[in-house]
């Protein structure tokens, strides 16, 4: 499966990634906020690709590589917590420092929300920010996304437990907001364990895949 934007192509990432993904994800910047990393040695980006496809078809984890048509590889986007009888997952995404602020991380968010409402069945996308991360909190802002509430002590980093605020994006207000209007190629099919409803048609005057 791959999802072709604008600039930007999401596809599963193979052994061959391992290089980029060490570069990209080395710099203690970008991985500030997370539960991992930075990477410090080029084996753990590669046994990271090694495990994807189990997490995958066990339905727990369905990362993609961010492509950039020119540059290469730039990030990771994934949706994971997936609940079939809720019909909702989490986004999480994260890009190089040098691809901040560059429009990037709205095109990606456009694809995967595409693929997560229209073709996965999906009526609920939630999203996580740390409390300190004003980038990510205000970018999921600008993109529709609906601040819920605070999550005390949600996830560590190393020694630290770090406090999070959840964030929202229902179906219909994807079908309002901007990351609809995005165009979208989707080639191949979603991974099976994803697809939790036949998704309907988007509501009269929502812009179209």
């Amino acid at each position: 499966m791959r999802l072709h934007g604008p600039t930007l192509t999401l596809r599963y990432a193979a052994p061959e990634d391992a290089p980029a993904l060490f570069e990209l994800g080395s710099d203690r910047a970008v991985t500030r906020f997370f539960s991992w990393g930075p990477y410090v040695r080029v084996e753990e980006p590669a046994a990271y690709v090694v495990g994807l496809a189990d997490r995958r078809e066990r339905g727990e984890q369905l990362d993609l590589l961010i492509v950039h048509r020119e540059d290469g590889p730039i990030g990771v986007v994934g949706l994971a917590e997936l609940s079939i009888r809720d019909r909702r997952a989490v986004i999480g995404t994260w890009l190089g420092r040098r691809w901040w602020g560059s429009g990037a991380n709205r095109e990606v968010k456009a694809l995967v929300a595409q693929l997560a409402f229209l073709h996965l069945g999906l009526e609920r996308l939630g999203a996580y920010a740390d409390v300190e991360n004003g980038r990510s909190q205000t970018a999921l802002e600008r993109l529709g996304f609906r601040r819920e509430g605070l999550l005390r002590r949600w996830h560590r980093h190393g020694d630290l437990a770090h406090d999070v605020y959840v964030y929202s994006l229902l179906r219909e207000e994807f079908e309002e907001g901007p990351l609809a209007a995005v165009p979208l190629a989707l080639e191949g099919a979603p991974p099976a364990a994803f697809v939790v409803a036949t998704a309907e048609p988007l509501s009269p005057g929502a812009a179209p895949s």
